[in-house]
């Protein structure tokens, strides 16, 4: 399971430090376009789910054909490097609008996300807000 939330800077290189708590999860991952232009870092075993499910969209429409179509093609297989780095390849960084300097790195429980630090703040904010509304009826 994959939690936190991290700001490691990426390089000149396109490289960026994995934090320890999400290297110890991972050996070898699969790095892939996700929604609202950020990129997703997927164990295998969860990367083999997300891609069943995208091929079974597939079938349904053109959109969900061109989806699939696109993160299959951009897809990554990564594996940290002794100082815990991955490279991001420049088309996934162009895709995410991610440039040197700081970048979100976040524990989204199956998978990790990397997006801009604005991007991450904006969708911060609006789950800070939807939680704050949100109202539990559990039992307690």
């Amino acid at each position: 399971m994959f939690l936190g939330e991290y700001t490691p800077t990426l390089d000149e290189k396109g490289r960026v430090t994995l934090p320890a708590k999400i290297r110890e999860q991972l050996d070898t991952a699969v790095l892939t376009s996700e929604v609202e232009r950020c990129l997703a870092l997927w164990p295998l075993a969860e990367f083999r789910q997300r891609a069943r499910e995208l091929q079974e969209q597939a079938k349904l429409d053109g959109a969900s054909h061109d989806r699939a179509r696109f993160f299959f093609a951009g897809a990554q297989e990564v594996s940290p490097d002794k100082q815990g780095r991955i490279a991001i390849p420049q088309s996934l960084r162009d895709f995410a609008g991610l440039s040197e300097g700081p970048v979100a790195v976040t524990g989204s429980f199956d998978h990790v996300e990397i997006r801009s630090v604005g991007s991450w703040q904006e969708k911060k904010s609006r789950g800070e807000e939807a939680l704050a509304r949100q109202q539990f009826t559990g039992a307690g």
